[in-house]
């Protein structure tokens, strides 16, 4: 019997609020442990608290370079898929800004055989040591504008080193002037002097930054003199998520890019060192490719990869100035080197697009001046644009930084200063420019979709914001959590779009129909450039680097 249209409605929409309701209660993880057997489960509470929603416990077999995490539920409870979890001896570490972890801190997991590990939090004696950039930037009194200089810190190292330094106006900035010598590619454990010396001229630039630090830091008293926030502890549907970490062979190597292939590696560029690499994410097991040093002394490192259509990865070689590509298949490199009368102090090749197929060229960025060269592969021969000098007063004070060309290799891009997107015709060289809604926006990755929108990151607007080429119009989405600033944006089969920052260690999932978002906290500090969906997977697989952390990190929601 065919059942009547409006009660088929009513029982959908029914079914509809109820997996919400379930989604929203916590029940559907749940439902999804239920399904799946655990090999180590409990039972996470405080003395303050009781049952504690929201705390990431993360376990790690001895002599593994994998780590595992869950997040506590409403009931305060955990599980570790048994799938994930190998017979052995695991370390146990737990993320809940203002606590720390009491008592045992190791469990041993035999085969077939859960194991049980109650977990009892204390409150933390130094709560200064667990807040993320984003918790001291809403932490610290000061304007919006003044609280942006610190996004131009956390490129290199945390803001915890700013918060808690004793340097007085003076002396920062001259310590600002002399950091400015060192190359974005740098981290404290290894810093790379830039070639060009004029970036440690005149200090005073940095005066009013340095007098706002100063107001802000340990100069003056031995406490800070205002309260330490943090952010809440993920619920609801936040809670619903596996993630891995894979740690990588050196604490030096610092992942910027990664994708996946059509065989599922995680291929990398390292932003520190000549090196393209290779993980596979069933073993842990990374295969390192040695790149060679075009310009021997310069600042070392890779940025933007990308993967053809032909399955050939794309990538620029930053101050060693060269555009390269490597085959998989023949494990063989290609270089394109940029030739001698380019190729000065400040050259800086970041950014590659792969759409050749149309006209056998690819664009690429060069940082240092500000400015856009062509390659044609088959020639070797590049030409120059200039397009900043297309903007309302020209080019200075501005600068490139995102690069994306579309279906027939025009190219748009970034700029990052301020708040502005061009666009070179491939044909005419002309260039047109737009304004993001958004003032002061600082746009930085760009990437095309296959409708030829533009999709971009607003690093200090702290939106997601899409370019309609057909229609020239830009719509932004906000972020649900403040001085997120958002590095990269990518979408998903079913439309949803993720991205992440360099402050919060959290990755942002929204639906841009709702606007409504999900975040996922991240197990440490995780300073989250590039990222990547698997849409292979149901549900989808977040990828990305933790760019300081020397590791890959991959995120499964459970929902």
């Amino acid at each position: 019997m065919k059942m009547p249209m409006p009660t088929r409605d009513f029982l959908l929409k029914l079914t509809a609020a109820l997996a919400a309701l379930l989604l929203e209660t916590g029940a559907y993880s749940l439902s999804a442990a239920a399904q799946s057997p655990t090999a180590l489960s409990g039972h996470v509470t405080s003395a303050e608290e009781g049952a504690m929603e929201g705390v990431l416990v993360s376990a790690k077999r001895i002599g593994s370079t994998i780590t595992i995490t869950v997040i506590s539920d409403q009931q305060g409870r955990y599980g570790f898929p048994a799938a994930k979890m190998p017979p052995g001896k695991y370390f146990l570490s737990i993320r809940a800004v203002g606590y720390d972890v009491d008592g045992k801190g190791t469990v041993d997991i035999a085969p077939q055989q859960a194991a049980t590990a109650d977990l009892k939090l204390r409150k933390t004696k130094d709560i200064a040591t667990q807040l993320t950039n984003a918790e001291w930037m809403i932490s610290a009194p000061g304007t919006e504008a003044q609280k942006s200089y610190l996004l131009n810190c956390v490129s290199c190292h945390t803001l915890e080193r700013v918060f808690k330094s004793t340097h007085n106006a003076d002396e920062f900035t001259q310590l600002m002037a002399r950091m400015n010598q060192y190359a974005q590619v740098s981290q404290s454990i290894k810093p790379q002097k830039r070639m060009d010396p004029s970036y440690g001229e005149n200090p005073e630039r940095f005066r009013r930054p340095a007098e706002y630090f100063a107001s802000i830091n340990l100069s003056a008293a031995e406490e800070w003199g205002y309260p330490l926030k943090t952010l809440p502890r993920p619920t609801g549907r936040s809670t619903h998520v596996v993630i891995t970490e894979y740690d990588l062979p050196r604490p030096t190597i610092e992942p910027h890019d990664v994708i996946l292939d059509a065989q599922g590696m995680a291929w990398y560029t390292d932003f520190g060192e000549e090196f393209l690499d290779k993980l596979d994410p069933k073993t842990g097991k990374v295969t390192e490719y040695r790149l060679p040093e075009f310009k021997p002394g310069f600042p070392q490192g890779s940025l933007e990869l990308n993967l053809d259509r032909n399955g050939k990865l794309w990538f620029g070689m930053m101050y060693q100035g060269a555009v390269a590509s490597f085959d998989p298949k023949t494990a063989k490199f290609q270089f394109w080197p940029l030739p001698k009368e380019l190729n000065d102090n400040v050259a800086q090749l970041n950014m590659v697009t792969w759409q050749y197929g149309v006209d056998g060229k690819v664009w690429t960025n060069n940082a240092g001046p500000g400015t856009i060269f062509r390659l044609d592969l088959k020639s070797g021969k590049y030409e120059s644009f200039d397009p900043l000098a297309a903007l309302p007063g020209g080019a200075k004070g501005h600068s490139i930084y995102g690069i994306a060309a579309d279906s027939k290799n025009n190219l748009y891009l970034t700029e990052f200063q301020t708040n502005y997107l061009l666009r070179i015709d491939a044909k005419t060289g002309e260039v047109k420019y737009y304004e993001t809604p958004t003032a002061n926006s600082r746009p930085r990755r760009i990437r095309m979709d296959d409708q030829d929108r533009a999709w971009f990151a607003e690093y200090r607007g702290n939106k997601i914001g899409m370019l309609d080429t057909k229609t020239e119009q830009i719509k932004e989405w906000a972020l649900p959590t403040a001085w997120t600033g958002p590095y990269y944006v990518v979408w998903d089969k079913h439309g949803e779009l993720w991205t992440g920052g360099m402050t919060t260690d959290r990755v942002v999932r929204l639906d841009p129909e709702s606007e409504q978002a999900v975040e996922y906290l991240m197990p440490r500090d995780t300073n989250i450039r590039r990222v990547f969906v698997d849409n292979s997977t149901n549900p989808v697989t977040f990828w990305t680097g933790s760019n300081h952390g020397a590791s890959i990190v991959k995120v499964e929601p459970l929902d």
